[in-house]
């Protein structure tokens, strides 16, 4: 499942954006079918815009009947009447999205024979400052056995020793759920955490859910700003 919606706060029209010759939508959309792991993938999107465009290269789409606050809510309304055990998201954002991450990803439900994790996501190291500071990179911590303790915008650890060494990981959004967790992300409210921070993923942490983190070094372009786009654009070149 691909949540997408059109009107970003921080860059609105987003994912119509020109990546290349084609929309950044349609970039995310046909690496994540070309991947070949899914038995389905579909767009979700309460965009006539983003529908045709998906459509118009035979893509599937699914229509939101109604407004959401994160792509999450987004998904559980698609799949509340579907037959599926795992359900894996997508943001629209990630056209450069690479066959092994996801896979991994699935492998946690495959290896979880007592079903005691709810949804498995993907993070990235990373090391350069201006980056941990940034905002916009929501960064994770986790455990010893990679379950995930908290994400912020700011940097965490925070360095109040600097004589310690500490990875820093980037959360990216790549989300796989268990069907259930996903209709209880919808029917949960948003608690003073994931509102303050707006980062959805806390919402979960704040109802006791279990989060498996797998690490990947394949970091990839999210495209949240302009500035994005152009690295983007040049990447893809």
């Amino acid at each position: 499942m691909i949540p997408a919606r059109y009107q970003a706060s921080r860059f609105p029209g987003k994912l119509m954006q020109d990546l290349s010759g084609k929309p950044v939508i349609q970039r995310t959309y046909e690496a994540t079918v070309n991947t070949g792991i899914f038995d389905e993938v579909y767009v979700v999107t309460d965009s006539d815009i983003i529908s045709a465009a998906i459509t118009a290269v035979g893509g599937k789409v699914i229509m939101s009947k109604q407004q959401h606050e994160s792509g999450s809510d987004r998904i559980a309304e698609a799949v509340v009447d579907m037959d599926v055990d795992i359900v894996i998201n997508v943001q629209g954002d990630e056209p450069f999205i690479d066959q092994k991450s996801l896979e991994r990803v699935v492998q946690v439900f495959k290896d979880d024979s007592d079903e005691i994790i709810d949804l498995a996501s993907l993070m990235t190291p990373i090391s350069d400052w201006e980056e941990i500071a940034n905002p916009n990179t929501v960064k994770v911590i986790v455990d010893h056995k990679s379950f995930a303790l908290y994400f912020s915008r700011s940097p965490i650890p925070y360095p109040r020793d600097e004589h310690v060494e500490a990875k820093y990981f980037k959360h990216k959004g790549i989300y796989a759920f268990r069907k259930r967790a996903l209709l209880d992300f919808q029917r949960l409210p948003m608690l003073p955490l994931e509102a303050k921070e707006k980062i959805e993923a806390i919402r979960f942490l704040e109802y006791g859910k279990k989060i498996k983190m797998v690490e990947t070094e394949v970091t990839g372009i999210e495209i949240d700003t302009p500035e994005d786009l152009e690295k983007a654009i040049k990447a893809w070149k």
